[in-house]
């Protein structure tokens, strides 16, 4: 079986790596998860750059899993590739003896495997059966969907999956259509759908269709639903300092991943305590600031990249958390008070115990 390398080009693929070094990179054994595996480009380099790490990869395409295991043979003694949803890695890790793992990559979305095939029904510039399921061993198709669902459900995916304004016009079209007959092919939905929305709108956004395919495919394959277990389970797992990278393709997804990070990154306890309680810290450091963007260069190599959101971050160790949050805390009361009536001005003596008014109480925002 070819591996497909000409047609694959990991996305941010420097930056990952950037960002889950300092976890991977530690004395003695680390484990690294690639919760999409795909065709490996990301897990490939990893392996290649830490020759200390583990791989546990998950895939729920067995055709990619296939590319994947011949991709990686020359490190088959530290790889497991399991065929598996993303929101069962706790029961991968757990039946492989794993409590603990220190890196973790998402790469959300569509695969080029699944984008390339002309079989699998995910582009809508190519005709082909609407299949649309990334395990094709299991679960409805987009055939079934489209022809199955009545209005106000059709109208829901489309709206809330997809954010199409035209949800209502276009579930209706599809319904007048599959009176008549079934709807089969991606190609028969595609200008169905340009025929529903209104001349002008067709004419910006991309292709008419983009967002009823895209809402279709996240249906099919519960993707939210998944992410949406998957992405706490994950960051359950890591040991302190190991770090999860996300890669995302659109709004639900990035939106998604930002929530999952900002419950850990804040603290549970009350904001006017001059200490951080036990256990009420921030779990989580971003590595980030928002989102990052893929620069200039990096689409004009691979331009399924102009679309990517990244978002990371590392688990902290709690006890070392409190304690420069306490500290920090006790530098600002120390400023404070030289600003109060009878303390002195700024300019006068300090106490030589205080940290430096040089503004660097704050975090850092990482790498």
């Amino acid at each position: 079986m070819g591996e497909l390398r000409g047609t694959h080009v990991p996305v941010l693929l420097e930056r990952c790596l950037e960002l889950l070094a300092p976890a991977l990179g530690r004395n003695g054994r680390t484990v690294h998860v690639d919760a999409t595996l795909g065709l490996a480009g990301h897990a490939e380099a990893v392996l290649a750059a830490h020759p200390q790490t583990v791989l546990v990869g998950l895939d729920r395409d067995t055709e990619a899993l296939a590319h994947a295991r011949v991709r990686l043979a020359r490190f088959a003694d530290r790889i497991h590739l399991e065929h598996a949803v993303y929101d069962e890695l706790p029961e991968v890790l757990d039946r492989l003896g794993y409590p603990t793992v220190d890196g973790v990559l998402f790469d959300l979305g569509v695969s080029s495997l699944q984008l390339d095939a002309p079989d699998r029904g995910f582009a809508y510039a190519q005709d082909a059966p609407l299949d649309m399921r990334m395990d094709q061993t299991r679960g409805v198709t987009a055939e079934e969907v489209v022809n199955t669902y009545a209005h106000p459900d059709l109208a829901r995916v489309l709206r809330v999956y997809g954010e199409e304004k035209f949800a209502g016009r276009i579930a209706s079209a599809i319904i007048r259509e599959r009176e008549r007959a079934p709807i089969t092919s991606s190609a028969r939905l595609a200008e169905l759908v340009r025929e529903s929305i209104p001349a002008p709108a067709r004419r910006t956004g991309g292709h008419p269709a983009k967002r009823t395919f895209q809402a279709l495919r996240i249906e099919v394959n519960r993707e939210l639903a998944a992410l949406e277990t998957a992405l706490p389970a994950a960051l359950d797992k890591l040991t302190v300092g190991g770090r999860m990278v996300v890669l995302s393709y659109h709004s639900l997804e990035d939106r998604l991943t930002k929530q999952a990070l900002a419950d850990r990154v804040r603290s549970k306890g009350p904001v006017d305590l001059p200490v951080e309680l036990p256990g009420s810290g921030p779990t989580f450091r971003l590595l980030s600031r928002g989102a990052e963007l893929p620069g200039e260069a990096e689409v004009a190599a691979n331009p399924r990249a102009a679309s990517v959101r990244l978002r990371a971050a590392e688990r902290l160790d709690p006890e070392a958390a409190r304690q420069g949050r306490t500290d920090r805390e006790r530098y600002r009361r120390r400023v404070k008070a030289m600003h109060q009536p009878g303390t002195g001005s700024p300019g006068s003596e300090r106490d030589p115990g205080a940290a430096p008014r040089d503004g660097t109480d704050e975090e850092g925002e990482g790498t």
